[in-house]
């Protein structure tokens, strides 16, 4: 077989796995009931001026 050439008969029938209903994916695995907050220490006014001042930049 040269490079890049392949043997047909290995492309029939192939076997996979497809049963999904006896290992479905466990999408309550990772799940997180916690909070999060997030604090950048500007006010709602800076944050729209420095915004405003983007815009104005472009």
């Amino acid at each position: 077989m040269g490079f890049g050439s392949y043997d047909e008969s290995e492309q029939e029938n192939q076997d996979y796995d497809t049963d999904l209903e006896d290992n479905g994916v466990d999408t309550n695995q990772n799940t997180h009931d916690g909070s999060m907050t997030f604090d950048n220490g500007a006010s709602n006014d800076e944050l729209l001026s420095r915004l405003e001042e983007i815009k104005d930049d472009e």
